[in-house]
This record gives structure tokens, sequence and C-alpha cells, in this order.
């Protein structure tokens, strides 16, 4: 944390924008960390929740467009290797895919609110090829919604941050397991319904 501190203090919000886009191409970030810590950080330094709010949103489009990209040029050729190599897994890519087509755009905007899921959801839209467009305006919804929490949550409790964040270390497999649960929920719902 003291090292989140260094950087912010000394480059501001270039710092949060370079490390909010890191995260979202894939490297080794902690949204849940980053975003409510810029968020304290930015309002105990005067800066505005809707400058901070544009610059997060923009670092993580550029970021996700990233792996999207890497997705689209080299994701269907891991796809086939696994299949390939896999030969037990070829039934369950395939229904993935399909899955994918169908609930694409939902996935999409919904993943960016789900850990794990969230960032790597990109690789998976352009493995499968979803138009650029309509990746980009569902990462945007998805973005704006998953930001606008975190870094609200930060401007509001800038007072009790360390706390907070104690909290949601010792909690986060516990939130994260109902989060997963949820989703399966939903998905399960929506499967039953249309297929039965």
């Amino acid at each position: 944390m003291s090292e989140l501190i260094s950087l912010f203090c000394e480059y501001g919000i270039f710092a949060m924008f370079v490390l909010i886009l890191a995260e979202y191409a894939c490297f080794p970030v902690s949204s849940e960390i980053i975003l409510p810590f810029a968020g304290a950080f930015a309002a105990s330094q005067g800066i505005s929740f809707f400058l901070l709010l544009p610059v997060s949103i923009l670092a993580g489009l550029i970021g996700t467009s990233i792996c999207y990209f890497l997705g689209l040029k080299g994701g269907t050729r891991l796809l086939t290797w696994i299949s390939t190599r896999f030969p037990s897994t070829e039934n369950a890519l395939h229904s993935s895919c399909q899955t994918f087509e169908k609930y694409g755009l939902f996935a999409v905007g919904i993943g960016r609110v789900i850990p794990l899921c969230r960032t790597y959801i990109a690789f998976v839209a352009g493995a499968f090829h979803q138009p650029y467009p309509s990746f980009f305006a569902a990462s945007f919804a998805g973005i704006s919604v998953w930001n606008s929490l975190l870094i609200g949550v930060g401007y509001f409790f800038r007072e009790n941050w360390p706390l907070i964040s104690g909290y949601y270390t010792q909690y986060k497999d516990t939130l994260l397991l109902i989060l997963i649960v949820f989703l399966f929920l939903f998905l399960f719902h929506r499967i039953i319904r249309d297929y039965f």
C-alpha cells in the first residue's frame, strides 16, 4: 500500500491511469484495490470524481482493447491447439463458442463486474471474433459501472480506507464465491428459459 501512496503522490492521476490500464490489459493488478484507493487518494487531494472517472474509463478501454486484439490475433490458434491437443475438450469449446455467440454482448458487459472474469473476457471476445464496436460498447457500459462503483467507494470511505481495505482482504473470497453462485443461477435460469 505504501508503494501505491508513493506512486500516486509522485505522479498523481498519470499513475492512476497507467495502473488502471495495466489491470485491464491482464497484468496482475487488482482493480478492487487500485480503484477504491485511487478514489480515496483523489478525494484527499481535491481531485474531482468527474475528472478521475473518465480518465479511469479511458484507461480501462485502452487496456481491454489490448487484450481483445491479442485474443483476435492469437486466440483462435490457442483454442485450436487446445482442442487438437486435448480432443475431449472439443465439444466443450464448441459449446462455449456457441454460448458466447448467443450471449456475447451480455457476457462482456456483465463480465466487467465479476472479479477474475472481468479482465479476461476481452481475450475471449477477441478469440471468438466478436465485432469490435459491439465489444467496445459493452465494455464501455461495464467498465463505467465498475469504475464508478469502486472509485465512488474510495471517495465515500476515504477517512476509513485502512479499515475497509482490511475487511475486503479478509472477506474477498467469500464475496467472490457469492458473486459466482449468483451468476451461475442467473445463467442457469436463462438457459432453462430459452431451451425448455
